[in-house]
Formats: C-alpha cells, sequence, structure tokens
C-alpha cells in the first residue's frame, strides 16, 4: 500500500465512513440545533440586557456589569461541568442538552451585552435627545434611533464572539451531550480509525462556514448603510 493510499485509508475510509454516517447525522443536527438556540437566546438576551443599562439605574447597572465580567471571565467548560455535575446535588438535574444551551447562551449574552453596550455608549448623547425632541417615549427613542446604529457598530466584534461561542457547542460532549464531536469520537473509538473525526471537522466547515460568510457579509454592507 502506497503512501497516498495509507492515508486515504486511515483518514478518509470510504467503508467507515458509510457505516457511521448516520450517527453523525444525528450528532450534527443536534450539533446545529443547539447552535442555533444559542446564538438567538444568547444575542436577545444581551441586547435587552445593554437596553437596560442603558436606562442609567445604578443598581441595575451594577448586576448586569457583575454578570457580564464573571460569565466573561469564567471558562465555559467550567459553567457546564458545575451546572451539569453540580446543581444535581442540590435537587436541580438538568439534561445535557439544557445545560449546554443554557451555559453558551448566558456565555454569549455577557459578550453581547458589552459589544452592544459599546455601540450604545459610542453614539452622541444627541441622538437621543434628538430623538426626545420630537416627541418620541425613551423606549421608542432607543427602538427606533439609538439601538439600529448601535448594532450596525457592534457587528464585527459581536459576529466574531457568535461564532467563538457556538462552536463551543462541541463541549457537550463532556456532559454526554450527544453532539457531532461526541458521536465522532465514540464512532472513532468502535471503528479504531480516525475517519469519523474527519468527517465531523468536514461537518463542522459545513455547519459554521455559511455563519462565517454572513458575517463578513453584515460587515461589508449593514455596517456601512
Amino acid at each position: 500500500m502506497g503512501t497516498s493510499s495509507g492515508f486515504f485509508f486511515t483518514f478518509f475510509n470510504v467503508d467507515i465512513a458509510v457505516q457511521y454516517l448516520p450517527a453523525l447525522a444525528v450528532g450534527a443536527a443536534v450539533t446545529l440545533g443547539t447552535g442555533l438556540a444559542v446564538v438567538l437566546t444568547g444575542t436577545v438576551l444581551g441586547v435587552a440586557l445593554a437596553i437596560l443599562r442603558a436606562l442609567e439605574c445604578r443598581v441595575l447597572t451594577l448586576a448586569i456589569v457583575a454578570f457580564a465580567d464573571v460569565l466573561r471571565s469564567l471558562p465555559p467548560l467550567v459553567i457546564l461541568i458545575v451546572m451539569y455535575f453540580g446543581l444535581p446535588e442540590v435537587g436541580l438535574p438538568l439534561s445535557a442538552l439544557f445545560v449546554t444551551w443554557f451555559a453558551l447562551s448566558l456565555v454569549l449574552a455577557a459578550y453581547a451585552e458589552e459589544s452592544v453596550w459599546a455601540g450604545i455608549s459610542s453614539l452622541p448623547d444627541g441622538q437621543m435627545e434628538a430623538a426626545r425632541s420630537t416627541g418620541l417615549s425613551w423606549w421608542s427613542a432607543m427602538r427606533w434611533v439609538v439601538l439600529p446604529q448601535a448594532l450596525r457598530r457592534a457587528v464585527p466584534t459581536l459576529t466574531n464572539r457568535i461564532i467563538s461561542i457556538t462552536k463551543n457547542t462541541a463541549l457537550g460532549s463532556v456532559v454526554s451531550l450527544n453532539e457531532l464531536l461526541n458521536a465522532a469520537q465514540g464512532a472513532s473509538s468502535l471503528s479504531g480509525n480516525p475517519t469519523p473525526l474527519m468527517m465531523a471537522a468536514l461537518s463542522y466547515v459545513v455547519i459554521f462556514l455559511p455563519l462565517v460568510i454572513l458575517s463578513r457579509w453584515l460587515e461589508r454592507n449593514w455596517v456601512r448603510c
């Protein structure tokens, strides 16, 4: 067997790929679904926290800043492990899927809040004052005038964080979530061949490359509107 043939037999074994394709497809579906849920809830929660911070209520601001600083400081893996293995000790068992989604959503919300808040605070005070002078309420001025501009400014950092954190769905394998990496690791162990891991790597490219392309498109077009 030649060198190239041995390489493909080891890393791209067609027979093994066909055998474990259904299991990896299920794992990919879990990864995709969890990732989309994290993006939705984490981003919405982060934007909501940034808006609440803009109310300039001292107690609320301190709570939001503390939340963002703590969640950005902790490794996501630690949060997953504490929630999955620690909460059952106090009578609150949670599923691996819920823990992965909830923990990563909180982490993304912390980064999203800081990104959107940076966009809001970078705008001149006159933006809000001018909007209020037209008769708009504070909430309406925030919704129609301030927030759209802030989101445009937050897009570059926010999209990078979204991509980085959603890829952490692979950490769900630590708490036995049957996502793509976990399925690939199990298949590689059973087959004694790394082909399933290579399939998982290619699947991650297929899943996350469109998100990378979308983020670049947003940075080139929406930010400059």
